[in-house]
């Protein structure tokens, strides 16, 4: 295993860090442990989950995820071991059985509570904003369409404050973002200049189909030292090219339609694309696709998840392939003809 820091920080975190989000889901409690026994005994020690998990969003398992976590910690007493990130819901129509996703004292009070019971841990290691209170372009939305009717006020400020309480009582160590653009990150970076607490990461989707984060926000990452934390580095499992012939049952597309990001006509092209690279240079596309979002510059840890063993393991190896300068090329070829597909 490869390891880093979380910027600014000397929390020391692997390179691979074990997301969790099909825990209570697709994944039983059990299956949850055994995934975090095998990954903790490859070097891994960085866990991510939400409040909001598992996924799909429903009021009957939400934070189940964080209570399988919670159980393994206590079952074997390793949360010193372990770096453990969290993060608080924004407003949704799917999260209204959660709260109203405002991030106000009292709400991000509740959430902390809640996760640190569930987690059963007296602290998390960076708790993010799941995505922004404003109206703005994420979960798929490739550009930013201004509506004047947003009644959203710049409270960047307020929210760093209530946070920083939370941090001075030890409840919560570092801060970071998630689905956040350049506009928000700068936002919360000028009010650290001025004293308040930094956000240190930011934890959007990034992977071959989707490099839009490499437009903005990468210079914004390494100007200001933030770190990226890539979720969905396989796009939602279309980057293994198991659904370049057919849909298989009980895969997460077959059992959830609407998590359909990355089922365009240019997404499927664009993968046979990678597909043949991958097969010439004799080299799965699933640890192609890893490997690339593991060697970007500004990547501080890349999340990668699995419902099986036998695709954990393929994931967390992808830590050993280092991708060559034809490959790098080939890649960037494809890109250039057909980039970010999906958004």
């Amino acid at each position: 295993m490869k390891y880093t820091t979380l910027p600014n920080t000397d929390i020391k975190v692997s390179k691979i860090c074990l997301g969790s989000m099909t825990w209570g889901e697709q994944n039983t409690e059990e299956e949850g442990h055994q995934q975090m026994d095998y990954a903790i005994g490859q070097g891994v020690n960085f866990i991510d989950t939400a409040e909001l998990y598992s996924v799909p969003s429903k009021k009957e398992t939400q934070g189940s995820t964080e209570k399988i976590i919670g159980s393994w910690l206590t079952k074997t007493k390793k949360r010193n071991e372990v770096v453990i990130a969290s993060k608080i819901v924004g407003p949704a129509e799917f999260t209204k059985h959660i709260r109203t996703g405002k991030f106000t004292k009292t709400e991000i009070e509740d959430a902390i509570h809640k996760s640190l019971k569930r987690l059963q841990t007296d602290y998390i290691d960076l708790y993010q904003l799941h995505w922004p209170e404003r109206q703005t372009n994420f979960f798929g939305k490739r550009g930013y369409t201004h509506d004047k009717n947003d009644t959203w006020e710049d409270n960047f400020a307020e929210v760093l404050h209530h946070l920083d309480g939370f941090i001075k009582k030890g409840m919560i160590r570092q801060i970071g973002l998630s689905n956040e653009g350049p506009y928000g990150v700068m936002r919360y970076v000028e009010e650290a200049r001025k004293g308040a607490p930094k956000m240190i990461t930011v934890q959007n989707p990034y992977n071959l189909l989707n490099r839009k984060d490499e437009v903005g926000l990468s210079e914004i990452l390494h100007r200001e030292n933030i770190g990226h934390l890539p979720y969905s580095p396989l796009g939602f499992g279309m980057l293994t090219g198991k659904y370049l012939e057919e849909i298989p049952k009980n895969s997460r597309v077959d059992l959830f339609p609407n998590y359909n990001r990355y089922m365009k006509e240019n997404s499927y092209k664009a993968t046979r694309a990678y597909n043949e690279i991958a097969k010439k240079h004799g080299i799965s596309l699933t640890q192609m696709a890893l490997a690339f979002v593991n060697e970007r510059p500004f990547v501080t840890s890349n999340i990668i998840g699995a419902t099986s063993l036998e695709q954990l393991s393929e994931n967390i190896d992808s830590i050993n392939l280092t991708l060559s300068d034809e490959i790098l090329k080939e890649i960037e070829a494809v890109h250039e003809s057909i980039p970010n597909p999906a958004p």
